[in-house]
């Protein structure tokens, strides 16, 4: 077998394999469902709100959390309460004669997307969806731990719905740990309670948020 016949051989074969490798990278089969590789981590999170309930200042603690796909949307639970004193005007009081507070919760189904993720600053949007309520007490019970009393009179126990959407700025503190100041605002829809309408149970709120997790 001469030189030239084996070169040109092993020309042919090398073009063979350039053409074959060429057709493979521009070949791509399109479907409904990407595959491929998908991020998976979770985080907590820890927010107090700065709001106001019926015209009066309201400090809520929030907590959140759930499962964080391709770091970028949280679907995850969320609960918050509020901590300081709302008084229940005299005229709306289940026992008249006495000081009365309202206690306002939530809780519900939380979303969170993220943009930018993988910047040290970066924006996320939310949004909380579920119940509401709100049940009158004596704020003497909550001062003195005289929970055993806490049956023996009518509380107003209201329930409703609630959507509370929210914009927040984040900023990586460290790899698993982020600070999150941002606005939300907090619509009601439904409440029965005495002395609290829908207007005055939704309100703007300012958060500050610590989150620790895998991001």
């Amino acid at each position: 077998m001469s030189i030239r016949f084996k070169l040109l051989i092993l020309f042919i074969l090398m073009f063979s394999v350039s053409l074959c490798f060429g057709q493979d990278q521009e070949y791509q089969i399109s479907t409904l469902f990407k595959g491929g590789h998908h991020a998976s981590g979770g985080y907590g999170a820890l927010t107090n709100k700065f709001t106001k309930i019926n015209g009066e200042y309201a400090n809520m603690a929030q907590i959140y959390g759930g499962w964080y796909i391709n770091h970028r949307f949280l679907l995850g639970v969320s609960g918050a309460a509020v901590t300081n004193n709302i008084p229940v005007a005299p005229e709306h009081s289940t026992v008249p004669g006495v000081d009365m507070s309202y206690q306002y919760g939530q809780f519900g189904l939380m979303t969170e997307y993220t943009l930018w993720s993988e910047k040290a600053i970066h924006l996320s949007f939310r949004v909380m969806n579920g119940a509401g309520f709100t049940v009158q007490y004596m704020r003497k019970d909550w001062d003195d731990d005289n929970w055993d009393q806490f049956e023996d009179y009518p509380h107003d126990t209201n329930w409703f719905f609630v959507t509370e959407p929210g914009l927040s700025l984040e900023i990586n503190v460290f790899r698993w740990m982020r600070f999150s100041p941002g606005i939300s605002y907090r619509a009601a829809f439904g409440s029965e309670a005495q002395g609290l309408s829908d207007d005055d149970l939704s309100g703007a709120s300012l958060d500050l948020t610590l989150k620790f997790g895998k991001f």
